[in-house]
């Protein structure tokens, strides 16, 4: 696989968390920060990094599932794996400025 393939399937993915919602943020969780990283390798399986606000997020169980099943739609992808990490803990520093600007903090 090519760079820009690469490319355009890390785009396509990107494209697909920001369909996606904090139930209790009306932001998408990419603009909120809560992606760290995407992965894809040469079988066309994807990897993606996240976060969550707290440890304690309600939406703990249900969120990495929405993340993985949506990615998987993609016909580029074959399998997809949610990590979860707290390290570094999430800030609203991590927020996108579109973000920010949504919930009114600029």
């Amino acid at each position: 696989m090519t760079d820009k393939e690469l490319e355009e399937i890390g785009d396509k993915i990107v494209n697909v968390l920001k369909t996606i919602y904090d139930p209790e943020i009306p932001v998408d969780i990419y603009e909120l920060g809560l992606i760290y990283d995407v992965f894809v390798n040469d079988e066309n399986n994807a990897k993606i990094l996240m976060t969550l606000t707290s440890p304690n997020c309600p939406v703990a169980e249900t969120l990495p599932v929405e993340v993985e099943d949506k990615i998987k739609t993609l016909k580029q992808i074959n399998e997809c794996e949610v990590e979860i990490t707290f390290d570094p803990t999430w800030t609203q520093d991590m927020m996108s400025e579109e973000a920010k600007l949504e919930l009114g903090m600029l």
